[in-house]
C-alpha cells in the first residue's frame, strides 16, 4: 500500500498540488457553471463569430453559440471518456498482467504473444470497426429499452469502450514485469506454505503491492486517452454533434482559420484548455512516480 509519507511527500510538491488544484478547478467548471449558464447560449443565436466581449468570454462559434459554454462541455465530455477509459483499460491491464505474471512459464508467454501482436493492430482502424460494429446496435438496445440518454451518448459510450480496450496493452506489460519480481518473494512463499489459493495471494498479497504503479500509469493513461479520443473527434470520428469535445472544438477552430478573417478564438481558447489539461496530468504522474520512488526519496 502507499505510505502516509508518500502523500506527505506529494503535498509539499508545489507542482503537484498546482496540478491537483488545476485539474479540481476545471473538473468543478466543467461541471457546474455550463448548467447556470442561460439556456440561449447553447442554442445557435445570430451573433455568429462574435469576438470575446463582457457577455461572450470567449466569443461564439460558426452557429452564435458561447464558446465558453462549448469549451467547458467539451472539457467535462473528454475528461469523461478519457477517465472512464483509462479506469478500463486499467481493470483490462490490471487482471491480464496479474494473472501472466503470476502463471509464468508457456501462460505468461502465449499472454505476452498476444499482447505483441495487439501492439500490431492499427489503433485507428480498431476504433473506426468498433464504431461501425456496434453503435447501430447499442441504439438498437437502449431503443428497445426505453433509454433515451444511452442513445443520445451511444457514440460516446462506443467510443470510451473502444479507447479502453485499446490502452490496456502498456498496463498489462508494466503490471506483469512487476509481478514476475514480486512473486519471488518471501511473504509469496509464506501464502503458498500455509495454503491460501491463488486468487487469495493475487488479491491480497500482489495487488496490494502494486497499487503504487498502478496509480502512477493511471495518471498517464488518463491524457493518452484524451489525445486519442482529441484527435478521433478532430477528425470526426469520435464524439459526434450535437455533442461536443474539445478534440471537435479544435476541428471547428482550424475549420474557420482563414486569411481574409483572424478567428483566434475559436482555437486558442480550446487549444488553451486541452494543453493545460494535459500539462497538469503529466506533471502529476511524474511527481507520483517521483514520490513513490524509494530511489528519490530525498
Amino acid at each position: 500500500m502507499v505510505e502516509p509519507k508518500v502523500w506527505a511527500r506529494i503535498r509539499r510538491s508545489p507542482v503537484a498540488l498546482i496540478c491537483i488544484g488545476l485539474l479540481g478547478f476545471v473538473a468543478l467548471a466543467a461541471a457546474i457553471i455550463p448548467p447556470l449558464m442561460p439556456a440561449s447560449y447553447a442554442l445557435p443565436g445570430p451573433n455568429q463569430y462574435a469576438p470575446p466581449s463582457w457577455s461572450h468570454p470567449f466569443g461564439t462559434d460558426l452557429n452564435g453559440r458561447d464558446l465558453l459554454y462549448r469549451v467547458l462541455t467539451g472539457a467535462r465530455v473528454s475528461l469523461v471518456v478519457g477517465l472512464c477509459g483509462a479506469t478500463i483499460s486499467l481493470v483490462i491491464g490490471t487482471v491480464y498482467g496479474l494473472i501472466s505474471g503470476y502463471c509464468g512459464g508457456r501462460v505468461d508467454n502465449l499472454m505476452m504473444r498476444l499482447v505483441d501482436i495487439l501492439y500490431s493492430v492499427p489503433r485507428l482502424i480498431f476504433i473506426l470497426i468498433l464504431i461501425n460494429s456496434f453503435n447501430s446496435r447499442l441504439q438498437e438496445f437502449a431503443a428497445a429499452r426505453d433509454w433515451p440518454w444511452l442513445i443520445d451518448y451511444s457514440s460516446i459510450v462506443i467510443l470510451i469502450l473502444s479507447l479502453g480496450v485499446i490502452e490496456w496493452l502498456t498496463m498489462a506489460r508494466i503490471v506483469r514485469g512487476q509481478t514476475l519480481a514480486l512473486k519471488s518473494r518471501q511473504f509469496v512463499a509464506a501464502a503458498r506454505s500455509l495454503g491460501q489459493s491463488h486468487i487469495k495471494i493475487l488479491v491480497s498479497h500482489l495487488l496490494p503491492n502494486l497499487i503504487g504503479v498502478i496509480v502512477i500509469y493511471l495518471t498517464l493513461t488518463i491524457p493518452a486517452v484524451i489525445i486519442d479520443e482529441s484527435f478521433l473527434s478532430f477528425l470526426g470520428l469520435g464524439v459526434q454533434a450535437p455533442h461536443a469535445s474539445l478534440g471537435s472544438l479544435l476541428s471547428d477552430g482550424a475549420q474557420a482559420i482563414n486569411p481574409v478573417r483572424s478567428l483566434w478564438w475559436m482555437i486558442v481558447f480550446p487549444s488553451v484548455v486541452i494543453g493545460l489539461i494535459l500539462l497538469a496530468l503529466n506533471f502529476l504522474g511524474d511527481t507520483l512516480r517521483d514520490a513513490l520512488d524509494p530511489r528519490r526519496r530525498n
